[in-house]
């Protein structure tokens, strides 16, 4: 989401003719998919279209954080002479593939940028624009918390149990999530779990905008974080990005060791299973004993560095421009950067599994941007 693809090499073309009719359906069909992640996630029959009001609100704090995200990038290209097309908005209509409902919106440059200024400006905008109308989201989300009935009413079955149960689908925490928690929330209010955060649409789509606007600013290839990191400080960027991207696939392949683990825990008669717990089961057991946490990562951070090596790129393509940012420049980049560490849920977003299911391991579900 926000994936701004940029022109390099070239004469700048002629200007860019918008296919409005194109973009207005698109726009139409994500609105009409976020309906219904939002009616899935009020605990409704999304395929039913009477229940689709129920998923109004968070369609559209989701839509308009989309669109200032994007916007946000548009109004900076066109401030630099760069031409641009319209937000292309992408359609997930499926909930149980991609609970969020759409997969953003790609907006690409159809003109070379050539200063780093432009670079720079046209990276940071989006997620700036983005983060600010999460904020407002969160801030009027914890301010307007309603009581428990609220989720009773959506899971019955929660008012027999002593607590609310603390397995299912789980967002992982942000600094900056947990900070407007603990200094906006009345005291005495009750305070959904981050299992149930989703039924809530301003903490909801608050949460995801954090979240994809971190994505958006990791310091790779043609992510917004690799235009502005690139702009700051030139081919540094790339052993930066290598780094981050080499973190990133350890990390995300965490969860996986541990499924080895626990599957060479089980008794085997096969002959090659047994020779695997022999080899492998005495260095994975030592990893954790050293260093507990090891395999305790989200796995979607591993699908990021494939996505970082395959789509995005590592490295930034060269901006043929030798001077350097300005100063005023230099501080919003340093503000981007805390951004993105305060936005970053490192745990993802993943499953807890039932008590009673047996499984000892906290495999992450995927999470695409």
């Amino acid at each position: 989401m926000g994936y701004t693809r940029i022109s390099w090499y070239g004469v700048a073309p002629t200007p860019v003719r918008q296919r409005y009719l194109f973009h207005a359906v698109l726009f139409v069909l994500t609105f009409l998919s976020t309906l219904m992640a939002g009616t899935a996630w009020a605990g409704r029959d999304f395929t039913a279209i009477e229940n689709w009001g129920a998923g109004l609100t968070y369609a559209v704090l989701l839509m308009t954080f989309i669109t200032a995200h994007e916007f946000g990038h548009y109004f900076a290209a066109r401030a630099h002479g760069v031409q641009a097309t319209l937000p292309y908005y992408i359609p997930m209509p499926l909930p149980w593939l991609m609970p969020f409902g759409t997969l953003g919106a790609v907006m690409r440059t159809r003109s070379p940028i050539r200063t780093r200024a432009a670079l720079f400006d046209i990276g940071v905008s989006g997620p700036l624009a983005g983060f600010v109308v999460c904020v407002v989201y969160l801030v009027i989300g914890f301010l307007s918390l309603p009581d428990k009935e609220y989720l009773y009413a959506i899971h019955p079955e929660y008012r027999t149990l002593p607590d609310i149960p603390s397995y299912g689908l789980t967002f992982g925490d942000t600094l900056l999530f947990a900070a407007l928690r603990h200094f906006l929330v009345p005291p005495g209010a009750f305070v959904p779990p981050m299992n149930e955060v989703y039924h809530y649409p301003f903490l909801c789509v608050g949460w995801f905008g954090l979240f994809v606007t971190a994505l958006n600013l990791l310091p790779v290839g043609q992510l917004d974080g690799g235009h502005v990191l690139y702009a700051m400080v030139g081919k540094l960027q790339h052993r930066i990005g290598r780094i981050v991207v080499a973190v990133l696939a350890i990390v995300g392949s965490g969860p996986f060791f541990e499924l080895l683990r626990q599957l060479l825990r089980g008794d085997h008669p096969d002959p090659l299973m047994n020779t695997l717990q022999q080899l492998l089961l005495p260095l994975l057991d030592g990893i954790v004993a050293l260093v507990p946490w090891a395999f305790s990562g989200w796995s979607g951070w591993l699908v990021w560095a494939i996505l970082a090596r395959f789509l995005f790129g590592i490295s930034h393509p060269p901006v043929d421009d030798p001077y350097p940012l300005d100063r005023r420049r230099m501080m919003i980049g340093i503000i981007a950067m805390v951004i993105f560490v305060i936005s970053l849920a490192p745990a993802g977003i993943y499953d807890v599994p039932r008590p009673d299911v047996g499984s000892v391991v906290r495999l992450a579900t995927y999470f695409p941007q």
